[in-house]
């Protein structure tokens, strides 16, 4: 009776990898024949179809020599976000599930849905982001460490400050500097990631605004809010990290919608990844809004 068992599952295996491998096949991937060893199933150029064999209970996946750098995972370096003023507790425990299901390196909520988040994570290693001063950056340094301070208390483990851009603009760099201190002293130990809004800023206030985000002690200086022009963007991304160097962490987030696109920022600096198209990103279907 054992042995008849065996040879059934080892038939039902044979036929769910033949099914697999059909599947896979009908769709190859574009290499011409001398790019391509691997009969059409080449693990860098069809990096979800390996997930796919993955989740179907591979453990190793082979390939020839020469076939470059497989694609890494990029769950773990995604904020998962939800900023819409109109988020409800539905939406906010479906993005809390999906952060669980697909290991993100957090969720990034704004600071009145903290709590709920902190508590339906707890103890899972899934982090809550606060945004401060968000979308706008124009509230006070007072208000700001305030929302930190309460942000913290709620549960929050990083916090994402929009810059004061006005004074930036202006020129008032003091002004700059002093508020994202006051954050920063407010959040300890917790790391702060300070919003440029780059896309309403040239080069040079790009370039100042990362240098005051570093003096002031932030963790990261991160690209957009996504409510304000323009978004992420290769070229950014690579400026910031020039400029902040090695100890300071670039998160690129503003039209994020895909994983070619997250490898291209990652690729240019990024360490960490701001989108609420992350599942589309990580699953490889690729998103057509959002943050």
């Amino acid at each position: 009776m054992r042995e008849d068992l065996r040879r059934l599952a080892d038939a039902v295996a044979r036929r769910v990898e033949r099914r697999l491998i059909e599947e896979l096949r009908a769709t190859p991937c574009e290499a011409t024949a001398e790019q391509c060893t691997g009969d059409g199933l080449c693990a860098v150029r069809r990096p979800d179809d390996v997930r796919r064999v993955q989740q179907a209970g591979a453990v190793r996946v082979g390939a020839s020599p020469g076939i470059g750098p497989v694609r890494s995972d990029l769950a773990a370096i995604i904020d998962h976000t939800l900023l819409r003023p109109d988020a409800s507790r539905e939406d906010l425990a479906r993005l809390c599930d999906e952060a669980l299901q697909y290991r993100f390196a957090s969720v990034c909520v704004n600071s009145a849905n903290v709590r709920f988040c902190a508590e339906r994570l707890r103890g899972s290693g899934v982090r809550t982001v606060a945004v401060v001063g968000f979308p706008l950056g124009a509230a006070s340094t007072h208000a700001k460490a305030f929302e930190t301070r309460q942000a913290i208390r709620d549960g929050a483990d990083e916090i994402d400050m929009v810059i004061n851009l006005g004074a930036l603009k202006g020129r008032d760099y003091r002004t700059v500097l002093e508020d994202i201190r006051a954050v920063v002293e407010a959040a300890r130990p917790h790391p702060v990631k300070v919003i440029l809004e780059t896309g309403a800023l040239d080069r040079d206030g790009k370039v100042i605004g990362c240098a005051l985000a570093k003096a002031a002690g932030a963790a990261f200086v991160k690209t957009s809010t996504g409510f304000g022009p323009g978004g992420a963007t290769v070229e950014d991304v690579a400026l910031m990290r020039a400029i902040v160097g090695d100890d300071v962490g670039v998160k690129a987030s503003g039209g994020v919608r895909d994983g070619e696109t997250a490898e291209r920022l990652v690729a240019a600096g990024a360490t960490r990844i701001g989108a609420s198209a992350s599942v589309a990103i990580v699953s490889g279907r690729g998103g057509t809004s959002g943050y």
